[in-house]
């Protein structure tokens, strides 16, 4: 069976157990502990034996209850009690597939809430689920409680309720009032405020037994609740679907060691998140087959969509997706501030026709980064080295196992890399003619070869003086693309229109005739001019003169001060410019 088959038998069976999930309650008295529901739901299901799959199904159906409202969410840790409509409801295969949709509606519509502006680096390389390592107690203590409540468990529960609280400093004192702590407990107070604010439901935890052992992995399936316990203060929780990777004592060991902490974010460890994913996709581990989902279903992106969120005209984005299509490679240039990031990812959806990041991975070059960490290379380890696979081999290989599909490579700063010592044989290999031809790879004896269904999509500034450090070679296998400041294009003046600011009006007028002085200037050219991104993000209520005069006096200001270093006359003159247009 294929594992796209078995996440949609899961799914199946999880919607079928929501109705043996209330009839097992009520025969129960109406509350009930899980292991007291799951041996009752088997003997009324005549199931002689209870595996992974039965369990992970019934506290599947019992989350879907929760938020259909049929069954409370848990007061009392591990204790499942049914509502006023859960004693009654007559829940039927409708009713249950309704109910699974509206769910996983609520749950697209909060990412995409909290998901409203990219970071710094626009959508990054990184996974877009957080990766979290935990440890269930100083000796793991609370393991075997942690999966038999299907729950994670934080101490320090004397605090109380951890959202009653504004600030980390906040949860600070009130640790150093409750538990007497002779220096400020910094990092608790931190574990705390990203456990409540930072993770989300469908993030990866990784459970933790010192340095490298892996007791389970499991995924986040509810946000922050805070439970009264009587015999212990671990009374922050959320509840999480785990799969025990123990066995008998025997723990798996993690390639890299993990911190000495309760809670800490690894999502920006690449390797430490790449095992993680080979172990999930290992087969016997399914976290992301085991959802609420009756399908897997992506979120449609088109053209137009992305002519709406990029300031682009459309000549520019159709010449954007023949390039990629002839050429397969192509570099986004631009001055700073134009969203090449910010594009990137979203032509990559508009040409794939829905939001699959998937199959989009986003790399960022710098002077370290070398063909060990693009493709291949031996890195030590505990006991010598070891052969590594690179970011760029394993996306091709994922590329390859799909070749009906486009999938797309995205290299933010790629000229700030040494492109020979990155590229290597791959020089030849990406060119279009030359997809699908194998090379013996150096430090390996096997066959590699880049397939058709992969695109790279480059970009460098501009205004980046290390421009010219970029050879013949890479010239001539890339398209180079130069993107325009996209004040004129008819998504930005909608967006103008919608945030009815005269005083941003003014700024953006002013702002183009700056960049007519910096195109006209020698020493600069248009390369150097200012890009829209700096005045994305704004609505009617927070596009006001104090949020422009802090873009101008702490963005657009200094820039102007690197640009005519020389001439500290020239940069009072443009700013005073600037200053007097939202006056």
């Amino acid at each position: 069976m294929t594992m796209e088959n078995a996440n949609s038998v899961l799914n199946s069976y999880h919607r079928k157990m929501m109705a043996p999930v209330l009839e097992a309650l009520r025969e129960l008295g109406g509350s009930a502990a899980r292991p007291q529901v799951h041996d009752q739901i088997a003997k009324d299901l005549l199931i002689s034996e209870q595996d992974n799959q039965f369990k992970k199904a019934v506290d599947f159906a019992r989350l879907t209850l929760v938020f259909g409202g049929y069954i409370e969410p848990a007061d009392t840790r591990g204790v499942w009690t049914l509502t006023d409509s859960g004693k009654t409801v007559d829940m039927t295969a409708e009713l249950a597939s309704d109910i699974i949709r509206r769910r996983n509606r609520y749950d697209r519509e909060q990412r995409g809430k909290k998901k409203t502006v990219d970071n710094a680096l626009g959508d990054s390389g990184v996974p877009e689920k957080k990766y979290w390592s935990y440890r269930p107690g100083v000796k793991a203590e609370n393991w075997h409680e942690c999966l038999q409540t299907s729950l994670m468990l934080i101490g320090y529960g004397g605090i109380g309720d951890v959202a009653k609280y504004d600030s980390r400093n906040d949860i600070q004192q009130a640790l150093q009032n409750d538990y007497g702590f002779s220096n400020a407990p910094r990092n608790v107070a931190r574990e705390l405020w990203q456990f409540v604010y930072d993770m989300n439901p469908g993030d990866v935890i990784v459970a933790v037994d010192g340095h490298r052992g892996i007791l389970g992995i499991g995924k986040v399936q509810s946000g922050y609740e805070y439970q009264t316990n009587d015999t212990s203060d671990f009374n922050h929780v959320r509840q999480v679907v785990w799969t025990d990777l123990s066995d008998d004592h025997i723990v798996m060991e993690s390639e890299k060691q993990f911190h000495n902490m309760t809670l800490n974010e690894i999502t920006g460890n690449l390797d430490m998140v790449r095992q993680i994913d080979e172990i999930i996709d290992d087969g016997a581990l399914d976290i992301d087959g085991a959802s609420t989902d009756d399908e897997h279903t992506l979120e449609p992106y088109s053209r137009e969509k992305f002519l709406d969120e990029v300031y682009v005209s459309e000549r520019t984005y159709d010449n954007l997706v023949a390039a990629l299509d002839r050429k397969k490679n192509i570099i986004l240039m631009g001055a700073p501030g134009v969203g090449k990031t910010f594009m990137a990812k979203r032509l990559a959806y508009s040409i794939m026709g829905e939001k699959d990041s998937k199959r989009v991975t986003m790399v960022q070059f710098h002077q370290n980064y070398s063909y060990e960490d693009f493709m291949l290379g031996y890195r030590p380890t505990d006991n010598g080295f070891a052969l590594k696979y690179g970011v760029f081999y394993e996306f091709c290989k994922k590329a390859e196992a799909d070749e009906d599909r486009p999938y797309y490579f995205i290299i933010d700063e790629i000229n700030r890399g040494n492109l020979s010592k990155i590229f290597g044989e791959l020089f030849m290999l990406i060119e279009n003619d030359k997809r699908g031809l194998s090379l013996r790879l150096p430090y390996a004896d096997e066959l590699f070869s880049i397939p058709k269904n992969v695109f790279i999509i480059g970009m460098m500034n501009t205004a980046d003086r290390s421009l010219a450090m970029i050879d013949y070679a890479l010239r001539r296998r890339f398209a180079f693309i130069e993107l325009e400041p996209g004040f004129d294009t008819d998504g930005f003046n909608s967006y103008m229109h919608a945030l009815q600011s005269e005083k941003f009006n003014r700024l953006i007028t002013a702002v183009k005739e700056l960049n007519r002085e910096i195109a006209r200037d020698d020493s600069l050219g248009k390369g150097f001019r200012i890009g829209h991104s700096y005045f994305c993000g704004l609505d009617s209520k927070t596009a006001n003169e104090q949020t422009l005069s802090g873009i101008v006096e702490y963005e657009l200001i200094p820039l102007l001060e690197e640009y005519w270093f020389d001439e500290p006359q020239k940069v009072d003159e443009e700013a005073d410019k600037l200053r007097k247009a939202i006056r």
